[in-house]
């Protein structure tokens, strides 16, 4: 909460203004936390200092999306990008995605990806170009299976097939799909969840976080948990409409951006619909690092706001 009100108290513009040198610092921690970061889950996304545990992933994140809105920010005015401009604005977003990708967190690193297709898209870019990136995008998919880890690729093979190993890696899925059926409409009670109770349902304070929604509050309670992350995000895109200036309509959908995907994945995770990652439910998962970035983000939409009639 303090990083809420510090942030919505600054003017962004200050913060883009430092954007250069906080970059190249987040760059370092990504490099850092790949050589010498704890390894949690088959992955080495954690740094540990005394009794400090955080994951830089998660905080790049917000350094990315002010990057990008700098640079979209900075291009001259223009019906659509060039390719090269396009390609710059890749290299913000991709060489930290691609440190996090090789810690291995895909999940994580499928999140740096939503600010750059919505800055994309709001600055302009060429029908062409668009056909361009699709397609060079589903063709890594190949690619990208092989590249990927064994643990990585049973969690897809279980995904495609919940059957597989209902009792390996199918079994968080499974618990969670019996904890949200279980629910009904109004939910079994406040701390009265079988499965999040008795231990059944992993990791349920922080990925897993909407599974006991369900469980504890039923459909009344997942409706108004999505109902209040829908109202934060239609804010932050009625804040980016009435921004005084393009950087601060970056900044606000970029983070829009961010937050729609963690929404998706996280809930389509859960009810099966998706693979199983590691995306936290923003504002709801409990967790240091994810909580801590979804005030940051919050805080700069705020800033964006209050800065909308200053000179």
């Amino acid at each position: 909460m303090l990083f809420l009100f510090v942030l919505a108290a600054i003017d962004y513009h200050l913060i883009s203004e430092h954007i250069p040198w906080l970059y190249v610092l987040a760059l370092g921690v990504l490099v850092y936390t790949l050589v010498f970061g704890h390894r949690v889950s088959g992955s080495k996304s954690w740094v540990v200092l005394g009794k400090i545990q955080f994951q830089p992933s998660e905080l790049v994140k917000m350094v990315v999306v002010v990057a990008l809105a700098r640079y979209f920010s900075d291009l001259r005015a223009s019906r659509y990008m060039t390719l090269m401009q396009i390609g710059k604005a890749c290299v913000i977003s991709l060489v930290p995605m691609g440190l996090v990708a090789l810690q291995p967190d895909l999940g994580t690193a499928l999140t740096y990806l939503p600010p750059i297709a919505v800055g994309l898209f709001v600055r302009g870019i060429r029908p062409a170009a668009l056909l361009s990136l699709l397609l060079g995008f589903v063709l890594l998919l190949p690619v990208s299976w092989v590249v990927l880890k064994p643990y990585q690729k049973e969690r897809i093979m279980t995904f495609l097939d919940p059957e597989r190993d209902p009792l390996g890696k199918g079994y968080q899925v499974a618990q969670s799909k019996i904890a949200i059926g279980s629910g009904g409409l109004l939910g079994k009670g406040l701390f009265r969840g079988s499965q999040n109770q008795l231990g059944f349902l992993p990791t349920r304070h922080t990925d897993f976080i909407f599974s006991v929604i369900g469980e504890e509050l039923g459909f009344v309670g997942v409706i108004a948990s999505l109902g209040l992350l829908t109202f934060i995000i239609f804010r932050s895109i009625y804040n980016a409409q009435t921004a005084r200036d393009n950087l601060g309509l970056f900044i606000a959908m970029g983070i829009v951006g961010t937050l729609i995907i963690h929404l998706i994945v996280n809930v389509g995770m859960v009810i099966g619909f998706l693979p199983t990652t590691g995306i936290p439910l923003p504002f709801l998962s409990y967790g240091g690092s994810s909580v801590l970035t979804a005030f940051i983000a919050l805080g700069l939409v705020m800033s964006v706001r209050r800065c909308r009639y200053v000179n």
